[in-house]
């Protein structure tokens, strides 16, 4: 069998094994073993390594788009020096996503425009990139899928899926009410997470109100205390991002 044969073959063999960075990089790889004078050692581990590459980085790409970032934040774009005092304290531990590995939650609670949706976000991607399965929406939308989908009998499938997500971030509590349906199905699908798998919260309002959104005062202590059991509980209140940032591009306006 001559070479063309053997590449052929080989091309041949990586399709079936769906090998797709090898079948694409044989003939570039061929040449620079050849060019380099390679072992068939150093050649074979440099084919294998594009493979491997490619595929983390599909997986890795596959893992963010699943997720479902409203948009793209990251740590390297916080201004730390602007955040409130707490959280300045605890986002190093935090960033290190230790809380994941052990199955705790966080919660972020503040006044708005403190950097806590930048902050989960950014927890979010850094996860994704590390390999964990993450999931992201807004309270009042996740109330909403999970209505629509028990109204569908497919609420049980739903809550498999979401029991196998590594984060699960719930953004914007406290933004909007809920009526008596809408806060049991809260509080049933993030105690099925409760000491198994790491949540984070971002909200507005301080513990005590947290009556004003489920309407039940014995589900929102129960809630209240699954939820910040071995938590990462997070002071967010400080001057508003938002408002600083508002701040300094009017001044722009007027130099």
């Amino acid at each position: 069998m001559n070479e063309s044969n053997y590449y052929n073959d080989a091309k041949d063999f990586a399709t079936k094994l769906r090998l797709n960075a090898i079948k694409t990089n044989l003939e570039e790889s061929i040449e620079d073993a050849q060019h380099n004078n390679l072992s068939y050692e150093e050649f074979l581990c440099r084919l294998l390594q594009k493979e491997y590459d490619i595929r983390e980085y599909n997986m890795t790409q596959s893992r963010l788009k699943s997720a479902r970032f409203p948009y793209k934040k990251y740590f390297e774009d916080l201004e730390i020096g602007a955040l409130p005092n707490d959280a300045q304290n605890k986002l190093k531990l935090l960033s290190s996503l230790s809380f994941i590995k052990e199955g705790q939650n966080v919660i972020l609670s503040g006044n708005p425009g403190t950097g806590k949706t930048h902050i989960a976000i950014s927890l979010g991607i850094k996860a994704c990139l590390e390999g964990y399965k993450v999931f992201y929406t807004t309270v009042p939308l996740f109330i909403t899928e999970l209505k629509e989908l028990k109204s569908k009998r497919s609420l049980r499938a739903f809550q498999n899926k979401l029991a196998k997500y590594d984060l699960v971030i719930l953004d914007e509590f406290g933004y909007i009410s809920s009526d008596k349906e809408g806060a049991e199905l809260l509080f049933t699908n993030i105690s099925l997470r409760t000491g198994r798998k790491s949540t984070i919260i971002t909200t507005n309002l301080a513990f005590d109100r947290w009556n004003e959104i489920l309407g039940d005062p014995v589900m929102t202590a129960a809630l209240t205390d699954r939820l910040t059991h071995k938590s990462f509980v997070i002071n967010m209140n400080g001057t508003s991002y938002r408002l600083k940032e508002t701040k300094a591009w009017l001044k722009t306006l007027t130099q």
